[in-house]
């Protein structure tokens, strides 16, 4: 799909851009660009060239909609006599338009019965289409409300006030909330679950809140986003309501579940899917260990680490734990071996998995990438008025993600296949993932081969 839209527009950007070289190469413009470049014609500002095109464009198609609704055009009168026509035009008034490139006041026709309800600039509108789009990839990108306010001002002309502009971004509630609720796959291989710290204010009272994500790898590699979830805390309990959604929207249920060492999380789990295999991540492991080493021998501790979560089974890494716990660093930081032995139930199902699939769930990296961008997106924001004002900030940075994968999938010809609609999905596919599947199927054939 967006491909085929892409597709769509750069065909219409070839043929503007046909046209425009077309002229240049017949001398039509050139003394329209020598007034450019004696500084006699602005082509941006209050005035400036582009405003006027729009202008004389957009009063060109209204006359020309006001002509099909009549039935007859301008000064016609025999068409009118002939053809019985009661209505007729009745002068036009001035309306001001905030448009991408800038204020345009355009003359809307009017006629005398006032049935004329022109579709290029709708009655009670004020923005050209493009502006809208324009304020909501700017919201989407990080910016508040306010700098969009003084970037449009300053780049375009165009003051809209903070209201006009936040009801803009509200305008996507409806598709916020039908994201939200959409029905899930049935089986996802591995999920991966995390969340994200921000500042909501609440009650008059600023306060940190978790919003809470969840990532689906389907069984073509992609990943889904089923929701994002704002609450007080992270909590195993609020974990255990996440799961209880994701199931009652579709999710029957998941091979490997990749989470933090949030105490009670896999129990929560196990009890929506209790087949699933929760684990812990590794990553988070190591950050939990390293908490209390010093930052000077932090990178000999990882490295010394390596020997634990690389090892073929649990025996060969409990015995390489024991002998870090040994070592000089093992008796200088003993809480590093203390937190691996306290994570040791849920860590060892991942020694059990293949090499390949260790490379895909031996950590929430998968969940890592998004994250970073959610929190870039989150950083100029102080506080959130609300937690819907969280979910819509984080949905419309997921489809701007998305959004730019599909541009570059485009430019590549599009060989990916996909089979989902592309603004549901985080967009893209899991590394390595056919030889991991290849290897869940090999291992755990009776969960994997239903949904084959």
């Amino acid at each position: 799909m967006a491909g085929d839209v892409a597709g769509n527009d750069n065909g219409a950007v070839t043929d503007s851009r046909s046209l425009v070289d077309s002229l240049v190469a017949s001398g039509a413009l050139d003394p329209l660009f020598e007034r450019i470049d004696g500084g006699q014609i602005e082509l941006t500002g209050d005035g400036g060239l582009l405003g006027e095109l729009t202008r004389v464009a957009l009063e060109r198609g209204l006359q020309a909609e006001m002509t099909s609704h009549l039935g007859y055009a301008p000064g016609d009168r025999e068409s009118k006599a002939g053809g019985g026509h009661a209505n007729s035009r009745n002068g036009s008034y001035p309306k001001t338009l905030s448009t991408p490139v800038g204020e345009v006041t355009v003359l809307v026709p009017r006629d005398r019965d006032g049935s004329f309800t022109p579709r290029l600039v709708p009655k009670h509108s004020r923005r050209l289409g493009g502006l809208d789009e324009m304020i909501i990839s700017l919201y989407a990108g990080g910016m508040t409300v306010r700098d969009i306010q003084h970037h449009l001002e300053k780049t375009i002309g165009t003051d809209l006030s903070p209201e006009t502009i936040s009801n803009i971004t509200d305008a996507v509630s409806d598709a916020v909330l039908e994201w939200q609720e959409r029905p899930l796959d049935e089986f996802y291989p591995v999920v991966y679950l995390d969340a994200v710290r921000v500042k909501v204010r609440d009650n008059g009272r600023v306060m940190p809140k978790a919003a809470h994500i969840a990532i689906g790898v389907d069984m073509d590699g992609f990943k889904h986003v089923p929701g994002i979830w704002v609450q007080d805390n992270e909590g195993a309990s609020f974990w255990a309501h996440v799961c209880a959604e994701m199931a009652n929207r579709g999710m029957a249920d998941a091979l490997i579940v990749c989470c933090d060492g949030l105490k009670g999380l896999p129990e929560a789990v196990e009890a929506t899917w209790p087949k699933a295999i929760a684990r812990t991540c590794v990553v988070h492991l190591i950050r939990a260990a390293n908490r209390f080493v010093a930052d000077h021998d932090r990178k000999r501790v990882c490295a010394a680490l390596r020997s634990v979560y690389c090892a073929p089974n649990g025996q060969a890494a409990q015995k390489a734990l024991g002998e870090f716990a040994e070592s000089e660093l093992g008796r200088r930081y003993p809480s590093v071996a203390a937190t691996w032995k306290r994570s040791w139930d849920r860590f060892v199902p991942f020694l059990q998995f293949p090499p390949m699939l260790r490379r895909v769930v031996h950590a929430t990296n998968s969940i890592e990438s998004p994250d970073y961008q959610l929190r870039k997106v989150s950083r100029n924001r102080s506080q959130f008025p609300n937690d819907q004002a969280v979910v819509k900030l984080f949905w419309l940075a997921i489809c701007d993600i998305e959004d730019k994968r599909s541009l570059k999938r485009a430019k590549d010809g599009n060989k990916t296949r996909r089979k989902s609609e592309g603004r549901l999905i985080e967009g893209r596919m899991t590394t390595n993932w056919k030889q991991a599947l290849a290897q869940l199927a090999a291992a755990y054939p009776e969960r994997m081969e239903p949904y084959l």
